[in-house]
């Protein structure tokens, strides 16, 4: 028994190897807290990933549908670019066809007016504005036939004269005839501005009439100037006629 030494560990021997082998109580925490961090990062990242990949990747969403947006204000802008170019043609077009209408009624009035009245070949000798009256056998009354230019219109090849009056504004003949001799300016009772003769051929309603016609001028000196270029006219178709005679 006294041979067999029982041998029992030194504790004083084995502290110091515990020691060394374990880390301090702050460093363990220290890591623990590291760890903890690190798992909530790869958490956050996860999560921010599965968050994204749901709702279709985020940035990459806004960004394609600011492109989106870019688009649609680019293909509105050529909508309204294309509508204003066709508003344009359909404009010009218009104009175009205003400008031949125009052109086709310029036209039309200068084919008018271009109507021929047989003064082309004759030459005014005399113009003045007056009043001119008809009278009416049946109700022995002075009838106005209109106002107007009174003119003496002499042919450019026969030389014959002739009297031709025309109402303002529509133009139209209210005497017409020849300056024959017989004819005879007769002053009207109480004018001094005021002329009446008779004519056997009238041709201003178309056929030749006997009419008894009365004018009036706005003063006597105006009168007095028809009446000597009408008794010129006279004269000259005198001796045209007489020499036709013959």
């Amino acid at each position: 028994m006294s041979d067999v030494a029982e041998t029992k560990p030194d504790p004083t021997t084995q502290a110091p190897e515990a020691a060394t082998t374990e880390k301090p109580v702050t460093e363990v925490a220290a890591d623990k807290a590291a760890e903890v961090a690190e798992a909530a990062k790869d958490a956050a990242v996860k999560t921010s990933d599965n968050v994204f990949s749901m709702f279709g990747g985020g940035p990459k969403k806004e960004e394609k549908k600011e492109e989106e947006e870019e688009n649609d204000r680019s293909g509105s802008a050529k909508a309204q670019k294309v509508e204003k170019e066709g508003a344009d043609k359909e404009e010009d077009v218009e104009a175009d066809k205003v400008v031949a209408d125009a052109s086709w009624v310029k036209q039309e009035l200068k084919e008018v007016v271009e109507v021929k009245t047989g003064e082309e070949v004759e030459e005014q000798v005399f113009k003045m504005r007056a009043k001119l009256f008809k009278f009416d056998p049946e109700s022995k009354e002075w009838k106005e036939r209109g106002t107007g230019d009174v003119r003496l219109l002499k042919h450019k090849e026969n030389l014959k004269t002739r009297l031709v009056m025309r109402r303002d504004k529509t133009l139209k003949v209210c005497a017409n005839h020849y300056v024959v001799p017989e004819m005879k300016l007769s002053p009207n009772v109480g004018s001094d501005r005021s002329w009446v003769w008779n004519t056997t051929a009238d041709v201003s309603e178309g056929e030749p009439e006997k009419q008894t016609l009365a004018i009036r001028f706005a003063n006597s000196e105006n009168a007095n100037l028809f009446k000597d270029a009408f008794e010129k006219a006279q004269q000259e178709n005198e001796k045209i006629f007489g020499a036709s005679e013959e």
